[in-house]
């Protein structure tokens, strides 16, 4: 005989916590994301470090934890190292940021906070292009990206907005994503 009385489950979200580059970079970065898209194609997003992946959560939790995991954080600087390539959709061209100490930190603290294990491995990044790419054709985006903005190797920049995002990773169009929250970094 079935449970009269079943427990529900809460509804769950997938949701990822994004570093964001200040204003002032934006159209920089979003320039040769279209530039990129022009020749590849792939869904439109906002510029981000991912500092959080994908980790489901309920609605609730999931502001909890970002409002918790960014109080008392303070700015720190982000900087290009490079141009460079991925291995799978969500990595297909990307721009390897220094791993600093600051900002392995910050990720660091913000995992803790999500429940979310900080690998040692973290490899900071601003994607430029989701897609499905071969080899020799990430190789050829990554030139491209190079040829568009050929000083952003170096680019250094204040990051003191987290973003809290609803990401259904099984959505490639990227037209489930959005923006829940946006939490100013001040040290307080």
């Amino acid at each position: 005989m079935a449970n009269p009385n079943p427990t529900t489950q809460p509804k769950t979200e997938v949701y990822s916590v994004w570093a964001l580059p200040p204003e002032s970079v934006r159209p920089r970065l979003k320039s040769l994301m279209s530039g990129l898209r022009a020749d590849y194609d792939g869904p439109e997003f906002e510029p981000h470090i991912t500092v959080v992946g994908a980790i489901r959560l309920t609605p609730e939790s999931a502001l909890e934890m970002i409002r918790s995991a960014t109080s008392g954080l303070r700015p720190y600087k982000a900087k290009v190292a490079s141009v460079s390539r991925g291995t799978f959709f969500y990595q297909c061209v990307y721009l390897l940021i220094e791993p600093t100490k600051e900002v392995v930190e910050a990720s660091a603290h913000c995992c803790g906070h999500f429940g979310y294990q900080s690998s040692t491995s973290y490899m900071p990044h601003l994607s430029l292009l989701y897609q499905d790419l071969t080899d020799e054709e990430k190789d050829k985006a990554v030139k491209k990206a190079e040829e568009l903005d050929k000083e952003i190797g170096g680019l250094e920049f204040e990051i003191s907005e987290f973003a809290l995002y609803k990401t259904d990773t099984e959505d490639k169009s990227l037209k489930s994503w959005e923006k829940i929250e946006v939490c100013h970094l001040d040290g307080k």
